[in-house]
């Protein structure tokens, strides 16, 4: 463990792993996703399969890395597993796949920081062509994999959880300051009461399921993150108050998130809502424009402060996503923490210029072609994107939940836990966690699985 490196206490693991919950899809998808179900029916959902399914997968897997100390692949051949070790290439695959699409998104969220920083307000209005420009948009996706790679360099302790300490607590700030402002606009009560009052009217299996697919890939599971940092856990740290910890860090931030945003929307559309779910369109066209209405100077300031804060939560996010091929090579190939980093960084951002290309830039990857007979061509990155976010991960904690149950079986699951954790045999947490482990989440994430890949492989509607 000396060779790998660790986190220095408990507190250092917890600000890191909620680091790696923490990104994009808080800050960018999170409000869009409410907005698309309605609101408070969406969120109210959301925060149920958070606590209710994804946490035991949490647990789970933390568990797993540090009983083995190593990274998702060797994690389960040290277990004596060795067949399952294609479960931990397979989150590390998807980790891979998903950091080669997030890093275009933050190089985004990054230029639009600089641009607005120059008082380039009108960028939300050239947003398509802003994407199309992909030497400047890889300029910027480059500076941020530099970033990224720099700081994973450093180790565990000096580098991750380091930056960790320095980036959760700025990113806190930043927010708050800005729910605080967004608060003080016109008709910011019409966006609240849409955020907060539920209208089950727009409750539907459809809105289900994508509260339950945000929920999973905010929250980081079924790619290999959390047995990687989980390896770098002491033995007597309590596993389960830190995925607690760790959960609602996440799901605190996310819900902040909406409380800043919804009031600006409302701002925006005088009070009707309309556009609440737009999605990319909301962040990246429309808030520009919001915020040259502020003046000069306001403007400047607050716009470049929201697009930093998207910045921040895009780093700690892909430092942990580069951090799960990183360990793997230094683990299994024996290569030194630096040059593996360098060559990780390296070949993931290549792997990211497709979805680079995908956004206008290139026929072939605008319009690519998911399977045999589509009717509707989709983006390259999207395709990643559902592949990864909403084909693996579900698939990765189904995997996980069922490797844990019925081949490590639940009691040395339990044992691993316990260490830390003195009250934990015999009580309630044990009790849901086994049920949970052994029925619920195969259950439920298989079922996700199956619906997703037949929709998005075979044109298949169910529900």
């Amino acid at each position: 463990m000396s060779n790998r490196g660790s986190f220095s206490n408990k507190l250092g693991f917890i600000l890191a792993a909620a680091g790696s919950a923490v990104g994009l899809g808080n800050i960018w998808s999170f409000p869009f996703e409410v907005g698309a179900g309605g609101g408070a029916a969406f969120l109210m959902v959301y925060l149920f399969f958070c606590f209710i399914l994804c946490f035991p997968v949490m647990v789970t897997e933390i568990a797993i890395g540090r009983k083995t100390q190593l990274n998702p692949a060797g994690a389960y051949e040290a277990l004596g597993f060795k067949k399952w070790r294609i479960l931990g290439i397979l989150g590390i695959i998807s980790g891979v796949v998903i950091l080669s699409f997030y890093n275009v998104v933050a190089g985004w969220a990054f230029g639009y920081f600089i641009e607005l920083l120059s008082g380039h307000f009108e960028i939300g209005s050239q947003f398509s062509t802003f994407i199309k420009d992909v030497f400047k948009v890889g300029l910027y996706a480059m500076v941020f994999m530099f970033v990224t790679a720099f700081i994973v360099s450093k180790g565990v302790s000096g580098g991750i959880e380091r930056a960790s300490k320095i980036l959760m607590p700025t990113l806190i700030t930043m927010i708050l300051g800005l729910v605080f402002y967004s608060l003080t606009l016109d008709h910011a009560f019409e966006g609240i009461k849409f955020y907060l009052v539920p209208d089950f009217s727009e409750l539907t299996l459809s809105v289900m399921g994508n509260a339950m697919g945000q929920a999973f890939f905010s929250l980081s599971l079924g790619m290999g993150a959390l047995i990687t940092y989980g390896s770098y856990v002491g033995k007597n740290d309590n596993i389960v108050t830190s995925a607690a910890f760790i959960t609602l860090a996440d799901v605190g931030i996310a819900f902040i998130a909406g409380l800043m945003m919804f009031p600006m929307v409302a701002y925006l559309t005088n009070g009707t809502m309309e556009g609440a779910g737009q999605g990319a369109g909301l962040i990246f066209t429309v808030l520009p424009g919001a915020f040259e209405s502020l003046g000069p100077l306001l403007g400047v300031v607050i716009g470049s402060l929201f697009f930093l804060l998207l910045s921040f939560a895009a780093l700690t996010s892909t430092v942990s996503l580069l951090e799960v091929p990183v360990a793997y090579i230094v683990d299994e190939k024996g290569i030194k923490r630096r040059r593996a980093v360098w060559i990780m960084a390296t070949i993931i951002f290549v792997l990211g210029i497709p979805s680079l290309l995908s956004n206008g830039y290139s026929g072939f990857f605008t319009s690519f072609i998911t399977y045999v007979g589509a009717e509707n061509a989709t983006s390259f990155m999207d395709f990643a994107q559902n592949v990864a976010n909403d084909t693996f991960l579900p698939l990765g904690g189904c995997l996980i939940s069922i490797f844990a149950a019925y081949a490590w079986k639940t009691q040395n699951l339990n044992a691993e836990i316990a260490l830390g954790y003195p009250n934990y045999m015999g009580s309630f947490i044990q009790k849901y966690l086994n049920f949970a482990v052994t029925i619920l989440c195969p259950l439920v994430l298989g079922t996700m699985f199956l619906l997703t890949l037949l929709q998005t492989f075979f044109g298949v509607t169910l529900f």
